[in-house]
């Protein structure tokens, strides 16, 4: 049978071990008790410490100091300050009748203006003091817009309640109404077989077909039904006109998922930079081109690409059949294309062809002949000092904006771009010939990626920005290099890429060079748009440029002014901010929430997904009358 050995010795030990810690243990514990006794304080002052009981002595460098302990409570709860709350803003809405208000084109303060060369037509905004602070209602009866394709086709006739066009270019196929909706047929002024058929005569005369002409601006776009059917061609538009006569014919092209923008040539520089576009068109636009030394012509010049197209229809083309239709006489018309011609070869434009009513031109790829001809002509000099990218309230000047230098007559200045859909992933030239000598074409490569991962983190938040169709019209008011866009660019949509004039890097030529476009702003200042034009706004490190520029709340504002009801919003920016961001938001009647960086919660830039609600301005007596007669019926 085993016997079994207990370790006494080793018991004895741990018995031993444990009663000696407990002795040390109730030891010190006396001590701390005697040293912190009532009426004892441990002090330090004056490099020295002091043991004192109810009277605190303590010995400085030259003197011995009795100080009384005072353990009174020197707070009561009364003296305790509720923290304030942020403030909510009171942000009511404006009055109804101000539906259509564009604050920096108002016929109202448009008028104190010079109307000479449509001056007055320009860019004129609001002083600080004259910023509206109140919402723009949507007109009642607002539906969210059909989606594309189909809008390019239909729009709500309660979201644009005007039925001039329908008038006045009745037989000109513009814009027809049909019970509760603007049908569009497609036709213009000098396209009535449509504008299809008028680009196809267009292919007939220059390429349109292999991806070298991918950017385009339409000078006086109507409804800009020109736009509208090049997309379906890879080519996108920027289109612009006044706000005139011809009324809400920009917010036609917005309604119909088409970019465009208010604007005018007039006396200050187009909001694009330099050799911009690939191509410019002129569809009886009404602008003067041969009058004021040709200077419309030169800024044409100027936001064209090196080898780009000039297209115009239209007066004076093809006076000979036209010139009694038209009202004019053939004289006066020839004399008009002859002026137009001259201007052309002034800027060395070679005139490719005419055929019917369209004359095409074709800006040279350098300007290596070009200033050797300028003791020809002497008129337009090169301008001298300019940056040509420059193009915020920048004044026109009669001078012709010169090409990057080449070594080569085959050489194309500035570089030659690859054609679409290669443009957009290539390192465009401007980085690549260290025009921009901050950014690398690694940086360019990085940025491209990490806006796909961000994108994709986006649509994970957001599940109508995932969902194709839903959103068409997209607004990026920090662009940069267009990455976001460019992340999107397989979408049914389109993004007007914006580089605010504040920002450390003029890029928006970077942005063209990919085959995007956008346009220059100051978002302290209201956008060239009707209200309600984009679906979707996005903005990155936008507050934080601002900060101590302009008000948080009127940026919010002219965001809410041009963003669409139940149209969602993505700012990214530090949580602080986008906090403040949120508390101005919800009191514009935005449903709001701020989620982590798409690394996790560790990083202090955060994201804000925001939602605008579906509010409307009321009906008037008149409306609901209509409604009320349209029922009975």
């Amino acid at each position: 049978m085993a016997v079994t050995h207990f370790p006494f010795k080793a018991g004895r030990l741990n018995l031993f071990t444990i009663t000696l810690v407990a002795i040390l243990c109730a030891a010190f514990y006396l001590v701390g008790v005697w040293q912190h006794s009532v009426g004892k304080a441990i002090l330090f002052v004056g490099g020295n410490y002091g043991c004192t009981t109810s009277t605190a002595t303590f010995q400085t460098s030259s003197e011995t100091a009795v100080v009384d302990l005072d353990f009174t409570a020197h707070h009561t709860a009364a003296d305790l300050q509720v923290i304030p709350k942020a403030r909510r803003p009171h942000l009511p809405p404006c009055d109804p009748k101000l539906y259509e208000y564009t604050p920096c084109e108002d016929r109202e303060r448009s008028l104190q203006f010079d109307r000479d060369r449509l001056i007055y037509r320009e860019r004129h905004c609001p002083a600080a003091g004259e910023i509206l602070k109140c919402r723009i209602p949507a007109p009642a009866g607002y539906k969210l817009p059909f989606s594309w394709p189909e809008s390019r086709d239909f729009a709500w006739f309660s979201n644009v309640p005007h039925k001039e066009l329908t008038v006045e270019k009745k037989n000109q196929n513009w814009v027809r109404f049909e019970k509760d909706r603007f049908r569009f047929p497609g036709g213009g002024t000098m396209f009535p077989r449509g504008a299809n058929a008028y680009i196809d005569d267009i292919g007939k005369l220059i390429n349109l077909a292999d991806g070298s002409i991918r950017t385009a601006v339409d000078t006086g776009c109507g409804v800009a039904s020109w736009g509208a059917y090049l997309l379906s061609r890879n080519i996108v538009t920027m289109s612009f006109a006044p706000r005139d006569t011809h009324e809400a014919q920009v917010q036609f092209a917005l309604e119909r998922g088409v970019p465009a923008l208010i604007g005018v040539l007039a006396s200050i520089r187009l909001p694009y930079p330099s050799r911009a576009f690939d191509m410019a068109h002129c569809s009886r636009c009404l602008i003067p081109w041969a009058q004021s030394d040709g200077m419309y012509l030169i800024e044409v010049d100027r936001i064209l690409r090196p080898g780009g197209y000039w297209v115009l229809s239209g007066p004076p083309i093809n006076w000979e059949n036209h010139w009694k239709g038209w009202e004019r006489t053939a004289e006066d018309l020839q004399d008009e294309q002859s002026k137009i011609e001259a201007v052309a070869k002034s800027l060395c434009w070679k005139k490719l062809k005419q055929k019917g009513d369209i004359a095409i031109w074709q800006k040279p790829t350098n300007h290596i002949h070009c200033k050797k001809n300028r003791k020809v002509f002497k008129f337009p000099n090169f301008c001298q000092g300019q940056n040509p990218d420059t193009a915020w309230y920048t004044k026109m000047e009669p001078c012709l904006t010169p090409l990057p230098e080449v070594s080569d007559i085959k050489e194309t200045a500035g570089g030659q771009l690859l054609n679409w859909p290669e443009r957009l992933t290539s390192v465009p030239p401007r980085i690549s010939s260290g025009s921009l000598k901050q950014i690398t074409a690694q940086n360019f490569t990085e940025n491209t990626e990490l806006w796909k991962k961000r994108v994709a983190y986006y649509k994970a938040l957001d599940n109508q920005l995932a969902e194709p169709g839903r959103y068409r019209n997209l607004l990026d008011m920090n662009s940069f290099l267009g990455g976001f866009a460019a992340a999107l660019v397989d979408d049914p949509l389109w993004v007007m890429n914006i580089v605010p004039v504040e920002a450390d890097f003029n890029t928006l030529g970077v942005i063209y060079e990919r085959g995007l476009i956008g346009t220059y702003q100051n978002w302290c200042e209201s956008m060239s748009t009707y209200p309600r034009t984009y679906d979707f706004i996005h903005g990155d490190s936008v507050f934080s440029m601002y900060k101590d520029r302009c008000e948080m709340e009127d940026i919010l504002l002219e965001m809410d002014r041009i963003l669409r009801p139940q149209g969602s919003v993505i700012l990214r920016d530090d949580v602080d901010v986008l906090v403040k961001v949120k508390n101005i938001a919800e009191a514009m009647q935005w449903e709001c929430r701020i989620a982590d960086h798409e690394k996790g919660p560790h990083h202090r830039e955060k994201v804000l997904v925001a939602t605008k609600q579906y509010w409307t301005a009321p009906a008037s007596e008149e409306e609901n009358q209509e409604k009320q007669t349209s029922s009975e019926n």
